[in-house]
């Protein structure tokens, strides 16, 4: 980095595309904090992870407009003047892609092509970050998994997320709209939804936990996979965004620590003193879609950028727990929506 983090962001303008959701609202909290002039355009689809709870520490410093990634109007106008944007809207889950692919390819991209042209004829000069997932590879050819390896993806939402990679890296290279591209693997924490199974495995077991349910751990629970604490994923994402070197490239962003599942689930047990486990079958759908181990290199990023995780798993989970604690009526309660009525 040829900046700071802490003084590079300070009167800036930055948009987040996704703002209300999960690494997006952590992302805003941490821009405000650093003096940034923070917007955020969110549809706030149900279940995709949209609460305005989380924007409750810096409610009163950005600026959220609901709207629709894929309304030209609106995309055109939010990117004038910023100087920085952050890609994170889109379909985000994998399942929901097996049944019914067009929400894919309308918001992932759709929606990515229509935020990079408003960039290239509004604003070329904006530095763009994109978050793309860990899946765009697919099964491992070999372990750990960098940046050249094949992508070979087993899902529509894997797919559309890999296109938008690409959509994004040709106006990078073609239009001269300079960008990162971060492939995500196994973020948690706090401000991820927590009222389904569909996607963020790492807080669904936490919110099972805390309910004092059993978690199925499948198959033997061998497989391995590295988890990334929210906070530190933040910090790869603006580290990027102020190096130079890094815009035009992809890079990893999770952990070189692989943890299996049992172990992952055990270590969620034992921090939060509750909950438990057993063995379970693999059903067929599920079985078809296991990639089998996966965990980052993240030397790529850590060499060029100088960015690594420095939560470990234990502390990570002992921080996430006691944000649901404290704050579990606006994730999963039954009183959800008498609470969201009061923070308005």
């Amino acid at each position: 980095m040829t900046q700071t983090i802490e003084t590079a962001f300070k009167g800036k303008t930055a948009l987040i595309t996704g703002g209300m959701g999960f690494i997006g609202s952590n992302l805003a909290i941490r821009l405000a904090n650093l003096g940034a002039k923070v917007t955020i355009l969110d549809s706030m689809i149900p279940d995709y992870g949209g609460n305005e709870f989380n924007l409750a520490p810096v409610k009163d410093r950005v600026k959220v407009n609901f709207c629709d990634i894929t309304d030209k109007s609106a995309v055109n106008y939010l990117v004038r003047g910023q100087d920085y944007v952050f890609h994170l809207a889109g379909q985000v889950c994998h399942l929901m892609s097996l049944s019914n692919p067009f929400p894919d390819i309308e918001f992932n991209i759709t929606g990515t092509a229509i935020l990079m042209e408003a960039l290239r004829k509004h604003n070329p000069t904006a530095i763009c970050v994109y978050t793309g997932t860990r899946g765009q590879y697919g099964a491992s050819v070999s372990l750990p998994v960098n940046e050249e390896a094949p992508t070979n993806p087993k899902g529509i939402y894997e797919i559309s997320n890999l296109t938008a990679e690409k959509i994004i890296k040709v106006y990078n290279d073609v239009h001269g709209v300079r960008s990162v591209l971060l492939r995500l693997s196994n973020i948690y924490g706090p401000r991820s939804q927590m009222k389904h199974s569909r996607f963020g495995v790492c807080n669904w077991f936490v919110r099972l936990a805390m309910d004092d349910d059993k978690i199925q751990v499948y198959g033997d629970g061998s497989i391995l996979r590295d988890f990334c604490y929210v906070d530190d994923c933040v910090e790869a994402i603006i580290a990027s965004a102020i190096t130079p070197a890094a815009y035009g490239e992809i890079f990893n962003v999770g952990s070189d620590i692989p943890v299996s599942f049992l172990d992952l689930v055990k270590t969620i047990v034992s921090v939060a003193k509750q909950g438990h486990w057993e063995y379970a079958e693999f059903s067929p759908e599920r079985k078809a879609q296991e990639p089998g181990d996966f965990y980052s290199d993240i030397s790529k990023i850590e060499k060029i950028v100088g960015w690594r995780p420095t939560t470990s798993l234990e502390e990570g989970l002992a921080k996430t727990l006691e944000f649901y604690r404290q704050h579990r009526d606006y994730y999963w309660s039954k009183k959800n929506l008498e609470v969201a009525q009061t923070l308005k």
